[in-house]
């Protein structure tokens, strides 16, 4: 099982992660994927602490913190406040509090156990959100059938009057925001058609969408490399001669274009640019000595 909901893992992980396990699957013969997505409801309210007491120290927790923990979330007095109108007071003994720091953490603890039963299966979880990967061979899906049971409109701004610093900030908070949310997962995969829309929405702003994929990419990939304990670090292993990254072999475009291979490529660009420009400064300053 592969938990991304704490720093600095996040969304984008776990999605590029769900992504490349089916596109690596997908790249053999006589095989497909199956995916279930689960959203539980109100899942931080079903935390029993007793229970999760149990668990933490299952999990070798220090028994000071574990007891901290129990207290904390034991006998919580809880009020409404509108206005000047006060509720009467209400004790909780369950659940954990919503919007607290503690509450994603303690909640992918207290489901630790939650794991795929079968090597073809695997569960990504961030936070209550959960998603079944199912990689399947040859028409057998007994494995994955068996873990499945146990805008708003920027050009109405211009028109408003509004000056370029207000609408790039605009852009930059709202729309960008939106338009690249995940962007190492899908635009690699893109179609032109589909990019020539996406830089439609981009252009004269800020940079290229490509530029955006490429400063993204890039600054995930060295994150994940620098995390020895990321699911992925894995799949950034350095050739013998330690300077570049072994590439993803793939037989099919929709692998080669999977983020992971894309960042491995701008990974190996971005070495042999800093190589070139060493040998032409080297070069410079054997001429310049030479010279003189």
């Amino acid at each position: 099982m592969s938990l991304y909901a704490s720093k600095p893992r996040s969304t984008d992980d776990a999605i590029a992660i769900a992504l490349h396990t089916a596109l690596y699957h997908l790249d053999k013969r006589n095989t497909y994927v199956r995916m279930l997505f689960i959203n539980y409801s109100s899942a931080f309210n079903t935390i029993v602490p007793s229970k999760l007491d149990t668990k933490l120290k299952a999990l070798c927790m220090n028994i000071s913190l574990c007891s901290w923990i129990q207290d904390f979330l034991t006998g919580r007095p809880q009020v409404v406040r509108v206005g000047n109108n006060t509720s009467a007071t209400l004790t909780l003994c369950m659940k954990v509090p919503q919007g607290c720091m503690l509450s994603h953490i303690l909640y992918s603890m207290y489901t630790h156990n939650c794991v795929a039963t079968h090597d073809s299966n695997t569960n990504i979880r961030f936070a209550d959100d959960m998603m079944v990967v199912g990689l399947i061979a040859n028409g057998d899906k007994t494995a994955y059938r068996e873990e499945v049971r146990c805008l708003f409109n920027f050009r109405r701004l211009k028109k408003f009057g509004l000056g370029p610093r207000v609408l790039k900030k605009f852009y930059s908070c709202i729309i960008k925001s939106i338009s690249t949310s995940c962007i190492t997962v899908w635009y690699g995969n893109c179609t032109d058609i589909n990019r020539k829309a996406l830089q439609r929405v981009v252009q004269r702003v800020v940079r290229t969408a490509q530029d955006i994929y490429s400063r993204q990419c890039l600054r995930k990939s060295r994150k994940t490399i620098k995390d020895s304990r990321h699911t992925s670090h894995r799949l950034f292993m350095l050739l013998p001669s330690a300077k570049r990254y072994q590439s993803i072999g793939s037989q099919t475009n929709r692998l080669r274009d999977n983020y992971y291979c894309q960042a491995i490529r701008l990974l190996k660009t971005c070495t042999d640019m800093h190589l070139r420009d060493y040998l032409q400064l080297r070069d410079y300053l054997h001429r310049r000595d030479y010279l003189h």
